[in-house]
């Protein structure tokens, strides 16, 4: 890449050195780099908008038009590909070269465990995260969201080394991850908009995978789905700093329609066991709590830590081989020594490692139920895990944890929990579709007279298991 002076940029963009030099420091110039004690600017970096253009005024105008103000709850519910194709044409005069899409996914059972080498079920579902986008020649991303107000920029080979608190630090990260695998020549135009509330369904690993989906494609990379998911993976660990394992971005790729998603995160097997043909009849039910999470801010990484402390210390106590502690997983401990020394451990710790056991046999025997085509047996499960989140794992808000108390006393509902890491979001439930308007009206009448401050956020939808995203 050549680069060129802030006094050669004076003249191409017909600015002040003085005005170039503070649009550096405040990082307002993609690429731009300090070298001793001078600024050096990449030869085809874009001219920043000026805020006190008619320029920028108006480009903002336009952007604005398509998302609304972050205080207001703003999703869709049907339609977000055309959103976003429309709000790419409306903004860069041109269609967008192409679209994608990644699913939204559900973990009926398996929840908390991946990052400790667990097993885990899941299901991709019809809703979820769509780009309409564009090449950018000179390697420049320029990306908006019609969720969040703030457009990102920065350049391939010039990301921000650590997050910028945005929205869009997810595919900052995933750009670095990508860079280091296959080097990147051609940046991206590109709006986004995603299906439903966020909160609990993935929508961090989604929109990753489908940035990743859109970002390879105009440099000609084709990645395996192991190299998807290990990409993706690797953004949300090292860049945005969550300790998750692998469940999400597997279920959103690995995923088939009517087939349950089966895998051990010990060695990445998998299997996808189709619905049995004598099964009832069963659909997804989504019902967000109004309450938006972060999965950063919240207390995720400590039950983490806390769950691998556990194993730490019961290999301690068991005579056991043990190394860093970063590298120790429950799943190195056998069951056997977690009965014979549980009561040694704290507490909480002692919780964690009696979820994480659970949930490895309730995967197993839901796993089974599945494949005899007993859904009342499978959602009992489904339910215990539920209830093993809150009291063992300690996870759940109020208003999650009265959404999960509901759903336990709903007819028509096989079984359901928190989706996500549980603190805020949304719970999942799989429901018989006869019950489906009394299960609605309910679950709604009974959720707002405990919080009728959440009357207008709080929202419900029902979803269909989907196949994973489709690589290029």
């Amino acid at each position: 890449m050549d680069y060129i002076t802030i006094k050669t940029a004076s003249e191409k963009w017909n600015l002040s050195e003085r005005r170039i030099s503070m649009l550096c420091r405040a990082g307002r110039i993609i690429g731009a780099k300090k070298v001793g004690k001078l600024w050096m600017i990449p030869d085809d970096a874009p001219k920043p908008l000026d805020a006190r253009t008619k320029e920028y005024i108006s480009q903002m105008k336009l952007m604005y038009s398509y998302i609304v103000k972050p205080s207001i709850p703003r999703y869709t519910e049907e339609g977000a590909c055309m959103n976003a194709v429309r709000a790419f044409e409306n903004i860069y005069k041109r269609s967008p070269q192409n679209t994608a899409f990644t699913p939204y996914r559900i973990c009926p059972l398996g929840a908390h465990s991946d990052h400790n080498l667990g097993k885990i079920t899941g299901f991709a579902i019809d809703k979820g995260i769509h780009i309409a986008y564009g090449p950018k020649q000179n390697g420049v991303i320029e990306i908006q969201s019609l969720q969040f107000p703030k457009r990102a920029q920065w350049h391939v080979n010039s990301t921000p080394e650590v997050k910028q608190n945005d929205w869009a630090d997810h595919l900052r990260g995933a750009t670095i991850a990508l860079n280091k695998r296959y080097p990147l020549r051609v940046g991206l135009c590109a709006v986004i908009d995603g299906e439903l509330p966020i909160g609990g369904l993935s929508s961090s690993a989604a929109v990753i995978l489908t940035f990743l989906s859109a970002l390879c494609a105009l440099n000609g990379i084709k990645l395996t789905e192991q190299e998807l998911i290990q990409t993706a993976l690797e953004a949300e660990n090292k860049y945005v700093g969550v300790s998750c394992g692998k469940l999400d971005q597997s279920c959103e790729v690995y995923c088939k329609k009517n087939h349950l998603l089966y895998m051990d995160m010990k060695d990445d097997s998998y299997k996808l066991i189709p619905q049995n043909p004598n099964m009832k009849q069963w659909k997804i039910a989504i019902f967000f709590s109004g309450i938006e999470r972060s999965l950063t801010s919240s207390k995720f990484n400590m039950r983490v830590d806390e769950l691998r402390s556990a194993a730490y210390a019961l290999k301690a106590f068991a005579g056991m081989e043990y190394g860093k502690f970063n590298e120790t997983n429950m799943r190195d401990v056998p069951r056997e020594v977690y009965d014979q020394y549980k009561d040694r451990l704290p507490e909480n710790w002692r919780r964690r490692a009696e979820h994480w056991y659970t949930e490895f046999e309730r995967v197993v025997k839901g796993v089974e139920a599945w494949r005899k085509g007993d859904i009342e047996e499978f959602g009992r499960l489904v339910f215990e895990s539920g209830r093993s989140s809150i009291y063992n794992w300690e996870t759940g808000s109020p208003e999650l944890i009265r959404l999960y108390e509901i759903m336990t006393q709903t007819d028509g509902i096989y079984g359901g929990r928190f989706s996500g890491a549980g603190f805020k979001g949304c719970c999942m439930a799989l429901i018989n579709p006869d019950f489906k308007e009394s299960i609605l009206e309910k679950v709604k009448r009974e959720y707002l007279r405990a919080f009728p401050n959440l009357e207008g956020k709080y929202s419900a939808h029902i979803c269909h298991s989907a196949d994973g995203v489709k690589l290029g």
